[in-house]
């Protein structure tokens, strides 16, 4: 008996502790749990938090791109003229209807047309158009907002019949005139200074526009016949085909005989006289005697108001002989040779008298040249009179 009771307490204990560990085990499964659903709250409310801060930023992001200084005039003229629309046309539909109910549909007309030839005129910027459009399309639109507020002006100072004092009827008139007017003119300045905002953005771009046009310009007035030739011939090709500086090229060639654009037969002969100036001017100059004694007389007989002009001398070349060493004497030695007989030979009768010396061609050396320049300039110098040097 008392091993049953043993194994039966053991049965006992083992169950009891296998509930604990049940137990333990099922509490560490809610504890996990718990710290997972602890954690993914978090993780939902910071993901909360990012998101409210994304789309803060992003609201913070549109209203600053939104209420930039660009956007705020450009999305609250348009609200102006609106609003001047809509305060302009009750006083003018107002006023045609009281005098005939068929003539409902001129009020919006007139204030229409104001507006639709404003927008004409942005249109007009848009492409570019020339300008006598965009004034044509300013002075309709000015001149039906100009009747527009004539009558609305007339339609305030009405309001007195309606038992508004005289004062504050005129100050109606003139509202309703302003709001009239106004509002095609703020239109019209606001597309003025989107225009040139745009000009602006890209400077260089505009210079360089400014600069092709102005070319172009003068390239025509300086080149008619070149131009006019060049008109045709693209009017005269297929479209697209021909370019324009194509044609210019043809027409060049047509005009001048020429492919280079900006020579003509008159530069061509210039360059070629020019051309022929500078190999001559590069050759070398002769030095014989003769070129030399030319340039002397040349320059001995310039006149005397001719312009003064220093003389250059070219040099001959060096004779082969050494200076003053020629093949023939300037003087015949008087003397006679020298006796080949001793000095014991019996004198003789005195000498005979030798004849007198005859010079010839070829005795004397010739003067250098840059001495007889000096002699000249001597003999200019001290002119002779009466047989005397001065």
């Amino acid at each position: 008996m008392s091993s049953w009771h043993e194994e039966r307490r053991a049965d006992k204990a083992a169950d009891a502790k296998q509930r604990r560990e049940d137990r333990a085990f099922e509490a560490e499964l809610r504890r996990d749990e718990r710290r997972k659903d602890r954690d993914e709250k978090r993780a939902d409310e910071a993901q909360r938090r990012r998101d409210r801060a994304a789309r803060r930023q992003a609201r913070a992001a549109r209203r600053e791109k939104t209420l930039t200084p660009g956007n705020v005039y450009r999305k609250g003229t348009l609200i102006l003229v609106t609003l001047s629309a809509l305060a302009s046309l009750p006083a003018q539909i107002i006023h045609f209807v009281q005098i005939y109910w068929m003539l409902f549909p001129i009020g919006p007309a007139v204030e229409g047309a104001a507006w639709v030839m404003a927008a004409g005129v942005a249109y007009a910027d848009e492409r570019k158009l020339p300008p006598w459009v965009r004034w044509l399309l300013r002075g309709l639109s000015l001149a039906a907002a100009a009747f527009a507020a004539n009558i609305n002006y007339k339609y305030g100072l009405s309001l007195i019949e309606y038992g508004i004092s005289e004062d504050n009827a005129r100050v109606a008139g003139i509202g309703l005139a302003a709001v009239t007017m106004l509002g095609p003119i703020f239109f019209e300045v606001r597309q003025w200074v989107l225009t040139l905002t745009a000009a602006a953005t890209d400077p260089k771009k505009r210079a360089e526009e400014k600069a092709r046009r102005k070319h172009e310009k003068k390239r025509r007035k300086d080149h008619k016949t070149v131009a006019d030739v060049a008109d045709r011939l693209v009017s005269a090709a297929p479209f697209g085909k021909l370019s324009f500086e194509d044609a210019w090229t043809q027409a060049w060639a047509i005009v001048h005989g020429t492919d280079k654009p900006g020579m003509t037969p008159k530069f061509h002969a210039y360059a070629v006289r020019s051309a022929a100036a500078l190999d001559a001017a590069m050759e070398p100059a002769p030095v014989d005697g003769k070129t030399i004694r030319r340039r002397i007389l040349d320059h001995l007989r310039r006149g005397s108001k001719a312009p003064a002009q220093p003389l250059r001398y070219v040099l001959p070349t060096p004779p082969a002989t050494a200076l003053g060493v020629t093949e023939k004497p300037q003087v015949v030695t008087d003397l006679p040779p020298a006796s080949k007989t001793p000095s014991e030979a019996p004198k003789k009768a005195a000498r005979r008298r030798p004849p007198e010396h005859r010079r010839s061609k070829g005795d004397a050396l010739p003067f250098h040249p840059l001495a007889k320049s000096q002699a000249a300039n001597t003999a200019r110098k001290h002119t002779a009179v009466n047989g005397h040097h001065s």
